[in-house]
């Protein structure tokens, strides 16, 4: 995904700094939606910037902390932005914004509507930006049309569940493989059992010295009894590889 195309084609219509953290939280929902990393998706802060995005488009300034539901249901469109903005983009994002505070928890069914909350929160997401780049001038029609193709483009599973096993598609090491494992279960415990069944193509003796070395550097924590969970510098880790494989 390059962000920085993204963010210039869209700066001269909302600001760089909206057009970056519009983007980058954009960015963050797509991994997350590819990872199958439930309930971290940074919905809500890209719904609140496109609000102050739409402020800005419509009054040339914009609310530091805005009213979010209040300008998307009562505000936004009595604006005199395009109909594809105030009407269509501020619904979608209303729509988004309400899964985000109602949905946000943690379920107890036998069907967990998180994967299709995100779902659904990635491709509104990629339908705003796409909106947005079709409003932004300074950009040609090829150039624009080349962008939506590449915000609308069907994301890449790095981790896939398969009868309540993980299996990570990706040609990486014992280490990477563990790191991108114990992500897609952040922020729960990965089971030594769960990484040992995750990982049964690769030779135990392996999984479990991966767990161990990446307890021993401080990017996970845990042990054979409890499982394990990344560090904060373990998921760091995590996101950068995320973020080279995608590249």
């Amino acid at each position: 995904m390059d962000e920085k195309r993204l963010v210039a084609a869209i700066e001269g219509l909302i600001t760089k700094k909206l057009a970056t953290e519009l983007v980058v939280d954009f960015v963050k929902i797509r991994r997350d939606y590819a990872t199958r990393t439930l309930e971290r998706a940074s919905t809500g802060k890209f719904v609140e910037t496109f609000v102050q995005a739409l402020q800005y488009m419509a009054t040339n300034t914009y609310d530091t902390a805005p009213s979010v539901d209040h300008y998307l249901d009562k505000k936004a469109e009595q604006t005199t932005l395009s109909d594809g903005l105030r009407i269509c983009a501020a619904r979608i994002a209303r729509a988004m914004y309400t899964l985000r505070n109602k949905r946000n928890v943690a379920h107890k069914n036998e069907v967990d509507p998180n994967t299709y909350d995100l779902a659904f929160a990635h491709q509104s997401a990629a339908w705003i930006l796409a909106e947005l780049l079709r409003s932004a001038s300074g950009i040609t029609m090829e150039e624009a049309g080349a962008l939506i193709a590449l915000i609308q483009a069907p994301v890449g599973t790095l981790v896939e569940e398969i009868g309540g096993t993980r299996l990570v598609h990706a040609d990486v090491s014992v280490r990477d493989e563990l790191l991108l494992l114990l992500h897609s279960h952040y922020p729960d415990l990965l089971s030594v059992k769960d990484a040992l069944t995750s990982l049964r193509r690769r030779d135990e003796s392996s999984v479990r010295k991966g767990l161990r070395e990446l307890d021993a550097k401080k990017l996970a924590h845990g042990d054979t009894k409890s499982g394990y969970l990344l560090s904060t510098p373990g998921h760091q880790a995590a996101v950068a590889l995320i973020q080279k494989l995608g590249s």
